[in-house]
């Protein structure tokens, strides 16, 4: 990390490789299906304490973004296009990163590059599964959809997790939480906060949509960069997939999840916007990082 980008967290409780460390290992153990023996004092103790913290680091969060995203229309159709907009001039976009990747990176830089995005990954398809919780009707039939095509469509070979996985195995990566940079743990973080708590419930249909609108153009570098190192189709297929299928997954989630949301009540595209910018950000802090890591700023 450079000095500048250490001096500009330096003041936050939460922006930092401990506090990132310790909240990614308690969303771990809270996530994980267990059973009634293992919900001890300690564990109540310690969700309470996290819970807490969890909620301040968001709020820090959202203090970056809330002044940009107030200024978000709250029309439908007019917030659509605001929103559309964060493919071409939201954070982190077009980010010199990932053309570097495609055309230059070697093997082992691809390897770290990809450890840290598979570490970093809070599993889409759970957290749409969490965040349609209680929506309207035509909200959650549309995060339905999603989820559907992130499983495949029922069909184990189809499902999208899975396939990250096997590229993990296959090139060996290393996704310790101890061996995460802080801004990666700090995205999953943020996104599974967002997705877990009803509070954010809004801000998590945001932030997930904006992944669906910016990822493809990332994915299709990361697939040639795969490419170009010699892995096959089947191996680079998750990168593939999601080069193409998340475009028709952005304008369906904009159409029939968004747009019906904000038409019911103009209050969620503020919420909404937040949720979206928050996610860019954490996105573009993770560019930053890498590039230094890599020796390109």
């Amino acid at each position: 990390m450079s000095v500048a980008t250490q001096l500009q967290y330096s003041g936050s409780q939460f922006l930092n490789q401990p506090f990132q460390e310790q909240l990614s290992r308690w969303n771990r153990r809270r996530l994980a299906p267990a059973f009634p023996a293992d919900a001890t004092a300690p564990q109540f103790e310690e969700d309470r304490n996290m819970l807490r913290l969890e909620h301040g680091f968001i709020e820090e969060l959202r203090a970056e973004v809330r002044d940009e995203a107030a200024s978000a229309p709250t029309e439908a159709d007019a917030f659509i296009d605001w929103f559309e907009q964060l493919k071409a001039t939201g954070p982190g976009q077009h980010d010199r990163l990932f053309p570097w990747l495609a055309e230059e990176a070697n093997r082992d830089e691809l390897r770290w590059f990809l450890s840290q995005e598979a570490a970093g990954e809070a599993g889409f398809d759970d957290l749409v599964a969490m965040t349609q919780v209680k929506l309207p009707a035509r909200a959650k039939l549309e995060l339905a959809r999603n989820y559907w095509d992130e499983m495949g469509r029922g069909n184990a070979k189809g499902m999208h997790g899975p396939m990250l996985a096997q590229l993990v195995e296959i090139l060996g990566l290393d996704t310790r939480i101890d061996h995460t940079v802080w801004e990666s743990l700090a995205l999953a973080n943020a996104m599974t906060a967002m997705a877990s708590s009803r509070h954010y419930a809004w801000h998590s249909v945001g932030a997930l949509g904006v992944i669906e609108l910016t990822a493809p153009d990332r994915s299709a570098h990361t697939a040639k960069g795969l490419r170009r190192i010699g892995l096959s189709g089947s191996e680079r297929r998750y990168f593939d997939l999601h080069a193409v299928l998340d475009i028709k997954h952005s304008r369906d989630w904009n159409d029939e999840a968004i747009r019906p949301l904000v038409a019911e009540d103009p209050r969620r595209a503020t919420a909404m916007a937040e949720g979206a910018l928050i996610r860019l950000r954490c996105g573009a802090r993770c560019f930053d990082r890498y590039r230094a890591h890599f020796g390109l700023e």
